[in-house]
């Protein structure tokens, strides 16, 4: 079987198995029907759009995968194996809505819907009227977008040193009919090309007339896109242009407002509904996801043998010492204790059941969450701007996060942020290598100077920052692989501290890339795709 065959088998198998579980793959595909002669209006195709953003993201295990979960040992049992799989950076065997095969195969199929909205507006004549651009232009930022993450969990991170050596993930920018042979993974270089090349044909021609905007790439949610994107392109001066336009000439309005949430009633369902409040000016870009994240991440035992607790709270994010000193977050985290339970978390995405049977009790997992947001996209800014020299402006970017989160009138200066930061231990570096601080070793291709001086300080800042921010959001692990931030595993004892040691992620560790799925890999039995090295 060819390499696009199987691809083309895993993304609609599982992705459809719900309503042709009885159809085999194979049989599925010689009855394809071509549904395109039937997209032939402009209500149509926006129509088909809506169901070109995944819903099987990868949430939940990017952030098990990241640093910012413990392990709480033997006496916590609720996990299960699947969770145990990715804590422990293995190779996901066992099946789930989160798992990467579903992600993948999730992927596949909102590109394959793109492709076929871009195939019907070319069909009609081309983007001649302004809502065929618009819809012209969501379907290629949806193409990218899928392609983009689907790079960031399959691959290593994006070098310029070495791109055109690493592998990426097989590019569709058709539909596939009729079967035909793709290349087998192509450079990880040449799939930043072609989203790059998607996202630059699209930003002339977003536009935000939606009935629901935020729930669709809308100008300012294209913008931040776009600013990640070079962010993780290392092209650093895109991200502050581009950062520019999402932002506006008055970021500090277009941030999350924490003081505001101080004021509310403070429980956990009031809070996170309004977390994910699509009005809010923060949120730019609203998805839905089948996820575990709202229970494992919110104040229920489920899945809590790998959490975010009171010691990584204390020592390396929201409640340790840091450079505002005294001040407190105007949204403070909460810690749920118990005889096998030790759990730290901000009150952020909620839990949301989808029930299918209502009488039996069964349904999915949901949640909804930001895919973009104007506090993340100020960070990758700030980022930016220490990576060019812009010392200052990177400085005024983090007083702007500080001061927007935590009750502060403290003003951030380059001097201030590497007389603070240099004078930081770095994690991992007592004698059983298990203790934490804010600061871990950054191993980044590009050159950052010497550790503790003005740039590895500044985005020591900048890291910890965004790790604050996207907590809980599963992105902390895409700073691990673009830093070759290195990381442990660790039991934790009843006292709630590092215990043991029991596994450590180099900054040049095969694993960084997870594994391409069993159904589609190739093997002593089939001509699949390339697995990553092992």
């Amino acid at each position: 079987m060819k390499t696009s065959s199987i691809l083309y088998n895993v993304f609609v198998c599982c992705c459809i198995t719900a309503t042709i579980s009885l159809v085999a793959c194979n049989d599925y595909l010689d009855e394809l029907p071509d549904n395109r002669t039937e997209l032939n209006t402009e209500d149509k195709i926006e129509k088909l759009l809506v169901s070109a953003y995944f819903t099987n993201d990868p949430l939940f295990v990017c952030e098990v995968m990241s640093d910012n979960v413990d392990d709480y040992g033997e006496n916590n049992p609720n996990t299960n194996r699947f969770v145990d799989q990715v804590y422990a950076w293995k190779d996901v065997t066992e099946a789930n809505n989160e798992s990467p095969e579903n992600f993948w195969a999730d992927c596949y199929e909102r590109i394959a819907t793109a492709n076929t909205a871009l195939e019907a507006i070319d069909a009609l004549g081309g983007a001649t009227t302004t809502r065929l651009q618009h819809l012209r232009a969501e379907a290629l930022l949806c193409r990218a977008y899928a392609h983009f993450m689907l790079a960031n969990m399959f691959c290593q991170a994006y070098r310029s040193v070495d791109a055109d050596q690493q592998l990426g993930v097989v590019y569709m920018d058709h539909t596939a009919t009729e079967l035909d042979e793709n290349p087998d993974r192509p450079s990880l270089a040449y799939v930043y090309e072609k989203i790059e090349k998607d996202i630059l044909e699209a930003l002339p021609f977003v536009g935000s007339d939606y009935s629901v905007p935020k729930y669709h790439f809308n100008e300012r949610a294209a913008y931040a896109f776009a600013a990640r994107f070079y962010l993780y392109y290392e092209q650093w001066d895109k991200v502050i242009h581009y950062a520019n336009l999402c932002l506006g000439s008055a970021p500090k309005a277009m941030l999350r407002d924490w003081a505001y949430t101080a004021s509310m009633i403070q429980a956990w369902d009031a809070l996170s509904q309004h977390y994910i409040d699509a009005s809010l000016n923060c949120n730019l870009l609203m998805l839905t996801s089948y996820s575990y994240m709202g229970l494992s991440f919110g104040p229920y035992r489920y899945l809590s043998k790998y959490s975010h607790g009171k010691y990584l709270a204390e020592n390396e994010d929201g409640e340790a010492v840091n450079i505002w000193g005294n001040d407190s977050f105007y949204s403070a985290m909460h810690t749920y204790s118990a005889t096998n339970l030790d759990k730290t978390i901000f009150w952020k995405l909620p839990y949301l059941f989808e029930y299918v049977d209502a009488i039996a009790g069964t349904g999915y997992f949901r949640t909804v969450y930001p895919a973009f947001t104007t506090d993340e996209c100020l960070l990758n800014r700030a980022e930016a701007y220490v990576l060019t020299g812009q010392y200052d402006r990177a400085a005024a970017d983090l007083t702007m996060w500080m001061q927007n989160i935590i009750n502060t009138d403290l003003v951030l200066t380059p001097d201030e942020i590497q007389y603070f930061y240099s004078d930081v231990d770095y994690s991992y570096e007592d004698e059983n290598g298990i203790a934490s601080t804010i600061k871990k070793h950054l191993h980044p291709s590009f050159d950052i100077g010497e550790e503790n001086g003005r740039v590895e300080t500044m985005l020591q800042c900048v890291l910890g920052f965004r790790r604050i921010e996207t907590l809980q959001a599963g992105m902390r692990w895409y700073d691990i692989k673009r830093y070759g931030i290195e990381i442990v595993r660790r039991v934790m004892g009843a006292d709630g501290k590092p215990l043991q040691r029991t596994d450590f992620l180099a900054k040049d560790d095969l694993r960084r890339a997870v594994q391409i799925p069993l159904r589609v890999r190739r093997n002593s039995e089939h001509d699949g795709v390339t697995p990553n090295p092992r």
